[in-house]
Formats: C-alpha cells, structure tokens, sequence
C-alpha cells in the first residue's frame, strides 16, 4: 500500500526538520521545501503524488498564498496552512483562498497529526482497514478484530496496535514507538509500552506471538525481512 505524501513547505529549517521527522515516525512520506517557488515546482512534478500540502505563510520568496493560489488552478490537493497570524480575519482569508485548514503557531505537533487526519479522512484519503493474516484494525472505528471477533482495548493499547500493523517486518525502538505513539511531549517510561504489548498479547492469544521482543531494542511486528 503506497505511504499518504505530505509536502512541508516552511521556511524555518529547523522546524521544516521537526515536522518531517514526526510524520515519518507516523508512517507518512514526506517531501520537504524551504521556499513557495520550490513547493510550486516540486507539485507542479509530483502532483500525482502529493496527499496534503502543509503550508506556511511567511516565505522568504513568494507568499504562502500565493502558492496556494496557483495550486488551486490545477489541483483540490488538501491544504492545511501554518501561519503565526492569529487574527480570525487571517483565518478566514486563508479558507476564502481555497485552505481546508488553517493551524496557528506556535503549535504541538500531536495537533498537527490531529488535524491531518481530519482533512484526510474528509478527502476519503484515510486508510480505514489494515489486516494483518486474521487480525484486522479498523481505523475509522477505532476497532480491532481477531479471527472475526473484537477485542475490547484501551485507546493507548489501540494506537499502539495500529502503528505496529503499520509497519510489519520493521525493527521498532522503544524510543520510537514512545514518539509516534505517546507524542514527544509525553513524559513517562518506555516500560509502559513494555507493559501494553504485554496486555494486547494476553488479548490477542496465540495472535500475541505477531508481536515478537527485540531484546535489548523493541519490537517487530509480523514477518521480518529473513522470514519466509
């Protein structure tokens, strides 16, 4: 299944980094531009490609809007704009231009990841089944199912079946998981995942064996690479 493209254009490198790091951790591919004349040249060549577009305003070249614009001539590809004016009136603006979304700075970027999602599921570009063999995670419904039947979760213990499933045959850190999963403003132990995977695997029976330990690193789920 092809990776959902977001393309990040922001002026500020070391948040333009920021941001592209956090959505690869959530499984997004991610295309990164510093100036609106690259972000116009790079969709003008990729326009296939590209998902959802997060756009700031304030570019050292030409304008967030203006950009914006010019893609609107050719494409309805989501927009979300990220723009430290506040005021209702920029907002507004933003939405008349032709922005589904509009995102104030400073910003967490779990609200970022919140909003993506909401503009993708409205632009039915949100993936709704993942299945793995016999166990399948409905994302829209929050709702995982083994061999048929639902398994009662917590909201953590959901979030952190569905990235497994999102990367089958990957080696995933602790660190990692702890990031795209609890957010990197979160503040507890990596032995918390150690005690979630310990209760999906009690849920999932002999389904629990999908999550193998890497001892001394994390986790993977499903077959790996050296598997047949």
């Amino acid at each position: 299944m092809k990776k959902i493209e977001i393309l990040v254009v922001e002026d500020e490198p070391k948040l333009a980094q920021t941001i592209s790091d956090f959505l690869r951790i959530q499984n997004y591919e991610v295309e990164t531009v510093l100036t609106g004349n690259k972000a116009l040249e790079y969709f003008l060549q990729n326009k296939q490609k590209v998902d959802l577009i997060l756009l700031d305003l304030m570019l050292p070249d030409i304008s967030g809007y203006t950009v914006l614009k010019e893609i609107r001539k050719i494409s309805e590809v989501p927009v979300i704009i990220l723009s430290a004016r506040s005021a209702i009136a920029d907002q507004m603006s933003g939405f008349e231009k032709g922005a589904d979304d509009y995102i104030t700075k400073p910003f967490t970027l779990a609200l970022v990841k919140m909003h993506i999602e909401a503009v993708l599921k409205r632009a039915g570009k949100m993936r709704t089944l993942l299945e793995y063999k016999d166990l399948q995670v409905d994302v829209n419904a929050q709702l995982i199912y083994y061999k048929e039947k639902v398994l009662e979760t917590t909201r953590k213990e959901f979030d952190l079946m569905l990235y497994f499933m999102e990367h089958p045959g990957v080696v995933l850190p602790r660190n990692t998981i702890l990031d795209a999963v609890w957010e990197y403003d979160y503040t507890g132990d990596v032995r918390t995942i150690d005690t979630l995977v310990k209760q999906l695997r009690k849920k999932l029976g002999d389904g629990g064996n999908y999550i193998r330990t890497v001892y001394g690193v994390g986790y993977i789920f499903g077959e790996d690479s050296h598997e047949k």
